[in-house]
């Protein structure tokens, strides 16, 4: 679920504090994104593909393949079979994870 390599990459890049504040950052902006993932259809392919790049970047990688899929789908104008309570879910165990290791 998480990419432990990632994280341990970017905190030796960042630094420690710089670290802390990119994940601070990254959690406010995915659940502001998260929030709002449904409210729009047009908007959902480029809201996926913002969720996949900061997922990717942080180590996210379950969730992060879980939109990069959904996004594919957009993509192909298949917006409803992107299973938003899948990718929510994954998000929320994820974000669990992290934050009882990180």
């Amino acid at each position: 679920m998480i990419n432990w390599g990632r994280i341990s990459e970017l905190r030796e890049e960042i630094g420690e504090d710089d670290f802390s504040e990119v994940v601070e950052l990254f959690l406010e902006e995915v659940e502001g994104v998260m929030e709002i993932l449904d409210t729009d259809p047009a908007e959902l392919g480029a809201r996926l593909h913002f969720l996949r790049g900061s997922a990717w970047n942080l180590g996210f990688g379950q969730f992060g393949d879980l939109c990069h899929a959904g996004e594919k789908l957009c993509a192909l104008g298949l917006m409803d079979e992107v299973d938003l309570p899948a990718l929510r879910g994954v998000y929320l165990a994820s974000r669990e994870e992290f934050l009882a290791r990180a």
